[in-house]
């Protein structure tokens, strides 16, 4: 594994998480409960890949790390209320997340889904008060994260998922399903770090950047599908398992672990291939082996 990323992964984190105790220095006693959820995920660790991708790609077209990280904490606000949803009894019911009860285990059911509304709501009123950028990019970002959330986005990905517990799933639609519930995140975390730096929709750095986040973005869930049956509890930090125990369509439904590794190992060399003539792509580069070669 390489040592230089995973310490730039942990200068970013630090970075975005600083951005986001700034965002969460309010207190309120009559709330405190509902805030305490918040922070209690929010901060609960983790490797912080959104908020990498926002401040690497800003860097990576020239742009200021201050204009990337109310759009990191924005997208790292989403992630952290998606993953307080996707645990819940109603949807994965799991009881552990980055080593740690779920959200629900430790505030109750009602809690644990307001603090996600709370999360995702929030969001929104970071990006559009970003500061250091324009009002039009402001507002690309905020319908960029909108989409990406949304029914068409993440949420949509989330319905095919459950569904993908009740029949098998098409390897077509498994990879519809992974391009929205993972994927759409990855997507506009490295799209608003580009629009931090000031690349348009149309331009080519904008259209190397969505593929090569495309690529990761697919490649970490294959990843994820091959650890879910090979990882133990404690090196991954969350139950394992329990896609076969929901008989829920995965990668490991169509692939050997190996079949599926070297499918990974493709999906990202054609992600770096997208960034490779840029200068200063090493970063993103080797932060795709990192996810590739990951173990938790």
């Amino acid at each position: 594994m390489n040592k230089d990323i995973i310490k730039k992964l942990k200068e970013d984190a630090s970075l975005c998480e600083a951005a986001l105790a700034e965002y969460f220095a309010s207190e309120d006693e009559d709330i405190k409960s509902l805030l305490d959820s918040e922070k209690y995920s929010l901060f609960a660790g983790g490797k912080r890949i959104r908020p990498f991708l926002v401040i690497e790609f800003c860097k990576l077209f020239g742009g200021d790390v201050k204009a990337a990280l109310p759009f990191a904490a924005a997208i790292e606000m989403i992630h952290t209320y998606s993953l307080i949803h996707d645990d819940l009894p109603c949807m994965d019911d799991d009881d552990l997340r980055r080593g740690r009860p779920t959200n629900h285990k430790v505030f109750g059911y009602s809690t644990a889904l307001l603090a996600g509304d709370a999360l995702l709501t929030h969001a929104f009123g970071v990006a559009a008060s970003n500061e250091y950028v324009s009002a039009e990019v402001a507002l690309e970002a905020v319908a960029t994260l909108s989409e990406a959330a949304g029914e068409f986005g993440m949420v949509g990905g989330q319905v095919i998922d459950l569904e993908g517990e009740t029949r098998r799933l098409s390897l077509e639609t498994l990879l519809k399903l992974h391009s929205l519930k993972t994927g759409a995140l990855i997507k506009a975390s490295a799209v608003m770090g580009a629009l931090a730096a000031g690349c348009k929709k149309d331009s080519p750095e904008m259209a190397a950047t969505i593929e090569y986040a495309a690529g990761i973005g697919l490649a970490f869930q294959v990843i994820d599908d091959i650890l879910d049956v090979t990882a133990t509890e404690e090196t991954l930090g969350k139950s394992v398992g329990s896609d076969g125990e929901r008989n829920k369509t995965t990668f490991m439904t169509y692939y050997t672990v190996d079949e599926a590794r070297a499918y990974a190992a493709e999906l990202t060399a054609n992600a770096v291939s997208e960034i490779a003539d840029y200068e200063g792509s090493e970063t993103l580069t080797d932060f795709a082996a990192f996810l590739l070669e990951r173990d938790y």
